[in-house]
């Protein structure tokens, strides 16, 4: 297989081996010492619920019930680790692939189908599950997600050592965005600020069909340096250590450290949407060399050679991950198609003068199809 450059998964924090060992680590073995067997169990049955999910999301897209679909496949250790070290306080800055993150926050899987299937911007209250809406522009939400850092640090919701209190935000991107200007402007921004953002960047090796060698001669974490902000590199397809190394993240924020960079060194198994056709621009042996690196199958290893995961505990994961796509399926097939003027709700918060004159204006060209004794 030919190497990606010097972004190899060699020199990365790991904890657990792919073929599923235990490894220790003298800076962050203490960050995983909580992981249980019960919630090691946990994080597999999210890892394997999330990736049913996501293959039900695919057939449903080659169905045509969906315009597009953003798969996750290959990168649930990634997401799941991390989103398990989150507290109620912390607040998630997504981009379109987290569905495993959203799962953590407790949103209802068939809501995020909304989006693909055109009917919303977001169906979930992004308050409730302290999990903002998807953002489809590539690295915008990073301003965002600092902004909104700066300013649960000014409101002393940082550093308090209330931990009824103190919180921080965690900012998913891909090794793609690390190319736009608008997350180098969040990170000046972020280390100037001391705010209490943790930047997650899934590096799953492809920004769409453009590898990471064609973005950059280095390491993305080497990025922080040139701002300031510490910067760690884990195996994002090892649950153990992205759980422990985002929980370090969040303390240093949450305590009032300032912001971290993590880069989860990851394999995008999939395509970037159904729109693409990776066969174009990867090679077979590239994909079966990160097969055997598995995420789930990593965590299924350690649990079995543990006598943690019995036949019992996989069968009630696999209906449950049937019964999730079975609701899904009715839920997207249920949904009816909105009306034309529904394109002007929620545009802001608070009514809006230039938005209402446009809705009555559109009202009126709709209006006057049925005068005519046409149909729209």
């Amino acid at each position: 297989m030919e190497a990606h450059g010097p972004r190899t998964d060699e020199d990365l924090i790991t904890l657990l081996t792919r073929t599923g060992e235990r490894l220790a680590h003298p800076d962050f073995d203490g960050f995983a010492a909580d992981l249980d067997a019960a919630a090691l169990r946990r994080m597999w049955r999210d890892m394997t619920v999330v990736r049913a999910f996501d293959n039900e999301a695919t057939s449903l897209q080659r169905q045509g019930e969906l315009g597009v679909w953003v798969q996750s496949l290959g990168q649930e250790a990634a997401q799941i680790g991390s989103g398990h070290a989150l507290n109620g306080n912390d607040f998630v800055f997504p981009s379109y692939r987290e569905h495993g993150v959203a799962l953590t926050r407790g949103v209802d899987m068939p809501e995020i189908l909304r989006i693909f299937r055109g009917l919303q911007h977001g169906a979930w209250d992004p308050e409730a599950h302290r999990f903002h809406l998807y953002t489809l522009v590539i690295g915008a939400h990073s301003l965002h997600a600092t902004g909104y850092a700066m300013a649960m640090d000014r409101d002393g919701m940082v550093g308090t050592g209330d931990p009824e209190r103190d919180g921080a935000v965690i900012c998913y991107f891909g090794d793609g965005a690390t190319s736009q200007g608008d997350v180098s402007e969040a990170m000046v921004f972020a280390a100037v600020n001391s705010a209490p953002v943790v930047f997650f960047v899934q590096n799953n090796q492809f920004a769409i069909s453009e590898p990471v060698t064609r973005q950059t001669r280095a390491p993305l974490a080497q990025r922080g340096a040139g701002f300031d902000i510490p910067s760690v590199r884990v195996d994002g397809n090892d649950v153990l250590a992205c759980y422990a190394v985002t929980r370090w993240a969040l303390e240093r924020a949450r305590s009032g450290g300032g912001p971290v960079l993590i880069e989860a060194f990851t394999y995008r198994m999939g395509a970037h949407t159904t729109a693409d056709d990776p066969t174009r621009y990867r090679t077979r042996a590239d994909e079966s060399y990160w097969a055997d690196r598995d995420p789930i199958a990593r965590l299924d290893a350690y649990l079995t050679a543990l006598g943690e995961l019995d036949d019992d505990v996989r069968e009630a994961v696999a209906a449950e991950a049937k019964a999730l796509g079975r609701r899904t399926r009715e839920t997207v097939r249920g949904w009816e198609s909105p009306t034309s003027t529904a394109m002007f709700d929620h545009v802001y918060a608070e009514p809006h003068a230039t938005v209402a004159a446009e809705r009555a204006w559109f009202e009126r060209y709709e209006r006057s199809f049925a005068d005519q004794g046409v149909h729209a």
